[in-house]
């Protein structure tokens, strides 16, 4: 006992001289989802503990996609960015950025949110729906532009041994205007974080809620998941609507939210501090907005489909959280941005058409290639 109380006591005296070490820019600038979102607010919140211990200003620039996200970041104007699952098609050159102006970046993780909600697949209760191959038949909300969304449900078709051939799709101009479809009838499920306002919503409503569960232990239907969402981590939500508690959790998949990110070019000692500053003051922060608890070192997915920046690393080695087989598994990921932005480069230089569709069918081949070349997985096709 008197070990633990000596350790707490050095622990303690230690935080301020910490917090001292860290050497944060005068200003840094980072792009966020919009104004009222999760992970605009959760910036704004980290932003003010770096004002109020550093004096550093924190500017978040909403931004309502993922390249308008990326952009102020590949223009040297933003250093930092509160991102969303695009992060990881960005890296992977797919969708919206397999596009002449894009392709594959080099995005690189600082801290991600993991917190107690899960990523569902919210199924209107009057459809009697229970399980992932029930939706045989059923109609899916999509949303046109927005492949976050749909690569989510349809990794939830792959769950239940489906394809978007299997059921209706029904396409919905955003977000809103899809759970407002699901409210009006005009779909049957459709995909939500737990604890957004429009599955409390459906819930409330005459048609009612009911989650997909995606159970840990069935092994093939989650290899069959992983293969269009291999981002997805085994999760037990406890919280948001469907009656989810810490009582009552329900086995469904998840990823952070927000993901604090930098391109891999961006000063290793700038996002060491962020870093740093993120760990050491989280204590004031983590109940500033919610999914901000979800940043604690204890919670971070250190094996996962996209690679730390070297400044992060430096700073969870510190935090004693980082090991010799993250690094290993770190340096894997590396390896896949290189042989990504190796084959963009060697695809470039064959002087593709200008065509929209008849140049992403041409990169997408000539990243099949060279992904199967150095024996990585495709994911997407």
């Amino acid at each position: 006992m008197r070990r633990l109380i000596t350790l707490a006591v050095a622990l303690a005296a230690s935080l301020p001289a910490a917090a001292q070490d860290i050497k944060l820019p005068q200003t840094v600038t980072a792009t966020a989802y919009d104004t009222g979102t999760s992970g605009f607010n959760v910036a704004v919140a980290v932003g003010k503990v770096f004002k109020d211990k550093h004096g550093t200003e924190l500017r978040v620039l909403p931004a309502g996609n993922d390249v308008a996200r990326l952009n102020p970041l590949r223009a040297g104007r933003a250093q930092i960015s509160a991102m969303g699952i695009g992060m990881y098609f960005a890296q992977e050159g797919v969708f919206e950025f397999a596009v002449k102006d894009w392709g594959p970046q080099r995005l690189q993780m600082i801290l991600g949110s993991n917190d107690c909600n899960g990523v569902g697949l919210g199924v209107a209760k009057d459809t009697g729906v229970k399980e992932a191959k029930d939706l045989k038949g059923k109609r899916i909300g999509i949303v046109v532009g927005s492949p976050a969304l749909n690569q989510n449900a349809f990794a939830y078709l792959a769950f239940g041994g489906l394809t978007p051939a299997d059921v209706r799709l029904v396409e919905f101009s955003s977000f809103g205007a899809m759970w407002k479809g699901m409210l009006n009838n005009e779909a049957d499920a459709a995909i939500v974080s737990t604890i957004t306002g429009q599955a409390r919503e459906l819930e409330n409503s005459p048609r009612g809620l009911v989650w997909i569960s995606t159970p840990h232990k069935d092994k093939e239907a989650w290899a069959r998941m992983h293969k269009i969402g291999p981002y997805f981590i085994p999760h037990a939500a406890t919280c948001g609507a469907g009656g989810l508690s810490p009582q009552t959790p329900l086995e469904m998949p998840t990823y952070g939210y927000p993901l604090f990110m930098a391109y891999a070019a961006q000063d290793e000692a700038t996002v060491y501090a962020i870093t740093k500053a993120m760990i050491v003051h989280y204590d004031l922060y983590k109940d500033a907005a919610p999914g901000a608890a979800g940043l604690a070192v204890s919670r971070q997915t250190l094996k996962w489909v996209l690679p730390h920046h070297r400044g992060t690393v430096k700073a969870l080695r510190e935090a004693g959280a980082w090991t010799a087989e993250h690094d290993a598994h770190n340096q894997s990921l590396l390896k896949r941005q290189d042989v990504l932005v190796a084959a963009w480069s060697d695809f470039l230089k064959t002087n593709p058409g200008d065509e929209r569709e008849a140049f992403r069918k041409a990169w997408m081949a000539a990243r099949k290639e060279a992904l199967g070349k150095a024996d990585l997985p495709t994911v997407f096709d």
